[in-house]
C-alpha cells in the first residue's frame, strides 16, 4: 500500500463509511470476494480498512461508550428489516453488477427493478446491512 492510498489526507478531508460488524474477517471476505473491494489495511485486533471504488469502508467490531462518545454503544443492526441508513452504490450497468456479484456469492433481495429514474436492487452484507445498487436511466434529464 502506498501512503497516498491510505484514507488520511495531508489536507482537506475524505469521507469513509464505518460498519460495525460481528466478525471482521467474515465481513472483509464478503466485501473483498463478493463485491470486489480491496483490503488496504488490517489492524490486528482492530479495524480493517477497505478500498471500495472511490471511497473507503472501515470494518470494526462494536463496543461500549468511550470518553469521546460517553453515551454511545456501537453494535451491528439488531433488526435487518428496520433501516435508518444504508450504503448507496451507483453503477454503470446494474444488470452486469448483479450477475457478477451474485456469481461471487452476494445474495440480492430481488433482481434489478426498473423504477423509472433508475434501475436498482438491494443486497445485504453478512451482518444485515442493506446496500442499494442502482443505475441512473437518464430520466432525471
Amino acid at each position: 500500500m502506498n501512503r497516498q492510498d491510505f484514507p488520511a489526507p495531508p489536507e482537506g478531508f475524505v469521507v469513509t463509511h464505518m460498519l460495525i460488524v460481528e466478525d471482521i474477517g467474515r465481513s472483509v471476505d464478503f466485501y473483498v470476494n463478493s463485491l470486489g473491494a480491496s483490503e488496504l489495511v488490517r489492524i490486528p485486533d482492530g479495524p480493517a480498512i477497505l478500498g471500495f471504488a472511490n471511497t473507503w469502508i472501515i470494518i470494526n467490531v462494536g463496543g461500549g461508550p468511550t470518553e469521546d462518545k460517553p453515551t454511545v454503544v456501537l453494535a451491528p443492526p439488531s433488526d435487518p428489516d428496520l433501516i435508518d441508513s444504508f450504503m448507496n452504490i451507483r453503477v454503470a450497468d446494474v444488470h452486469a453488477i448483479y450477475d457478477e456479484w451474485s456469481a461471487a456469492g452476494a445474495r440480492f433481495l430481488t433482481p434489478p427493478q426498473d423504477r423509472g429514474a433508475e434501475i436498482r436492487c438491494y443486497v445485504r452484507d453478512p451482518d444485515g446491512y442493506l446496500i442499494e445498487v442502482g443505475q441512473s436511466t437518464g430520466a432525471l434529464g
